[in-house]
């Protein structure tokens, strides 16, 4: 997500040098991305374009810090509407640091083994 039009007015750009629908923005270097409020904000946003037939790029480069229950908010309550593969095929991550990556990882498996648990 380079969460620049998404944080801006909170919505994607028409989309790459590919036409490929992208959200995001560009960050310096001290940008966080912490509150559920924003990660439901940006959540509401996502879920239209994801009905699209192009893949979204969730372009997080520039972002220092995604907190769990940012992670778990924008991407991971995804798995409460779709299944995980069909999340999988809808996107694509780019500009992850480690921690980032291991943030929105673990959100997405702790969603889902919260709904594998209730169903």
């Amino acid at each position: 997500m380079n969460v620049d039009t998404l944080l801006h007015q909170y919505f994607p750009k028409a989309g790459n040098a590919a036409g490929v629908p992208q959200i995001g923005r560009s960050f310096d270097s001290s940008t966080s991305m912490g509150t559920r409020l924003l990660g439901a904000r940006i959540r509401a946003d996502l879920r239209p374009l994801l009905d699209g037939d192009e893949k979204v790029i969730l372009d997080f480069t520039g972002l220092d810090t995604v907190t769990n229950s940012f992670a778990d908010e924008c991407i991971a309550k995804l798995l409460l509407e779709m299944p995980l593969d069909e999340l999988k095929a809808k996107t694509t991550f780019a500009g992850l640091t480690p921690m980032t990556e291991r943030s929105i990882l673990t959100a997405l498996q702790r969603r889902h083994m919260l709904i594998l648990q209730n169903h």
